[in-house]
């Protein structure tokens, strides 16, 4: 098991998570970079977390190239990077944490079956078989959640669905390790794409559940490509060029809603970050979900 530093008590702690499906895209570098700069503005550390928690989903030396891109981008994690994959054990002690209080049950439904049903249904759920695999739900269908949200203000989430905690494969699912992997390590900010919105609701109830208080949540805007689609590496966006750094943070800026020199394109990655960290203001952040171009 990987042991985390003890949190900073009342130090703004954010972090990036990305997942090693393939190459950071522009996408990838504006989240990283806001939620960068939003923790640096603020006096903060800035922590970087790999979620490699779905070996058939990972493609070979993704991670690393990730880690090269980040520092390419002067982008550094104030502590030493967090590996999903080394932290079962705590996640497992989570799902544990739960079950005694209730929160979790077994569900064998199929992925048609629920297709066929509109969604998964608690009280429809296919009974509980002895030798057969089967996933674990969260009980939190029919609750529903608040939020101030960094940008986008009082967000209210009903919660229609109890998320899978794990898998009937074994593995353990997204929700669960990001909440398990922000409370270890004491983040009090999120800042991260608006794709993620949604499940915020389900994030807070999982916190309480554990024994935290959530973080802040702030949800930056998307990169569309030209079918209207979120920039993704499921939908093949370009990798980014590492050896153009700079001209990349600068564009990142731009998306932002911010106007740096074109001239500091000239400069070091650091020098455009210096820029960046005096100017941040999130007021100024451009919401529009958009194209690059645009």
């Amino acid at each position: 098991m990987t042991s985390l530093a003890p949190p900073v008590s009342g130090k703004y702690i954010g972090r990036f998570a990305p997942s090693p499906t393939g190459p950071l895209h522009f996408g990838s570098l504006v989240c990283a970079l806001g939620s960068y700069l939003d923790a640096k503005t603020h006096g903060g550390h800035w922590l970087v977390r790999m979620e490699d928690l779905d070996p058939p989903r990972e493609m070979p030396g993704a991670a690393e190239r990730i880690l090269h891109t980040l520092d390419s981008h002067g982008l550094h994690s104030h502590a030493p990077v967090i590996w999903q994959s080394h932290r079962h054990q705590h996640y497992q002690d989570a799902l544990e944490r739960l079950a005694a209080q209730g929160l979790i049950y077994p569900c064998q439904c199929t992925r048609e079956q629920i297709r066929k049903a509109g969604g998964h249904r608690r009280k429809n759920c296919t009974p509980h078989t002895a030798n057969k695999e089967f996933a674990q739900r969260f009980r939190c269908a029919g609750e529903q959640e608040s939020f101030s949200d960094l940008w986008h203000g009082l967000q209210t989430h009903p919660i229609t669905e109890d998320p899978i905690l794990k898998r009937k494969d074994g593995l353990f699912a997204y929700q669960l390790a990001v909440v398990v992997d922000d409370i270890a390590q004491g983040v009090n900010h999120v800042v991260r794409g608006a794709d993620l919105l949604d499940c915020t609701g389900v994030q807070q109830r999982l916190f309480r559940a554990l024994g935290s208080e959530p973080p802040q949540f702030g949800h930056l805007p998307l990169v569309m490509n030209e079918g209207g689609q979120k920039l993704s590496k499921q939908n093949q966006a370009a990798p980014l060029d590492d050896t153009l750094a700079s001209g990349n943070l600068i564009r990142a800026l731009q998306f932002l809603g911010f106007k740096p020199p074109l001239e500091l394109a000239l400069e070091t990655p650091r020098q455009v970050l210096a820029w960046a960290i005096a100017r941040w203001q999130r007021h100024q952040v451009d919401m529009r979900n958009r194209l690059l171009e645009d």
